[in-house]
């Protein structure tokens, strides 16, 4: 059931409706700011006491490119080591020295190997010392309390080079072979 609307009553509502709306949309605009007059330049205020400054005054233009008082970005923080003779092996009497890796603290004989990557390139180990740390070790590194050093590794034992001088002074050469222990 629908209803009819009246026409008659369509026409007041809609011309209501659009007289709001036209009356509601008109902007009112402000009369522009009068123009700001320029103020006076204050003059700057004479100190009571002269200032004491420990800032230094500006540098010329020419000193503007001038690095040689500044840091260099690229020198490390920590001081470069200096290069110690690796192949000078030490006799019994002599004192160590004091920057020596962990692995340098125990004779070679005392290390057991835990296992062994063989490679494409090279071949690594995994070697535990006494106290029970493990280290992975590749040729060429110093090992044990008379600076060894690794020779080679093969798939099952790493054979170790020590130099020493004999009480004549000549140099001899001492290889120890680490096996690896065999699986139970």
């Amino acid at each position: 059931m629908k209803k009819k609307v009246n026409k008659r009553n369509i026409v007041p509502v809609l011309l209501a409706v659009a007289l709001l709306v036209s009356f509601g949309c008109t902007k009112k605009e402000l009369p522009p700011p009068p123009p700001a007059q320029p103020k006076p330049a204050a003059k700057p205020a004479q100190p009571v006491q002269a200032q004491a400054s420990s800032a230094k005054p500006a540098a010329a233009v020419d000193n503007l490119l001038d690095f040689t008082r500044k840091k260099d970005p690229f020198k490390p923080f920590a001081a470069e080591p200096v290069p110690q003779a690796q192949d000078k092996p030490r006799s019994a009497g002599v004192a160590r020295k004091v920057d020596l890796l962990p692995i340098q603290s125990y004779d070679v004989n005392k290390f057991r190997i835990s296992g062994i990557i063989t490679g494409l390139n090279e071949n690594t180990a995994l070697i535990i010392d006494p106290a029970g740390k493990g280290y992975v070790v590749r040729e060429g590194m110093l090992i044990g309390i008379n600076d060894g050093r690794i020779h080679r590794i093969t798939h099952s034992t790493i054979e170790v080079v020590e130099k020493y001088r004999d009480d004549k002074g000549h140099l001899h050469k001492r290889s120890i072979l680490l096996a690896l222990p065999k699986k139970k």
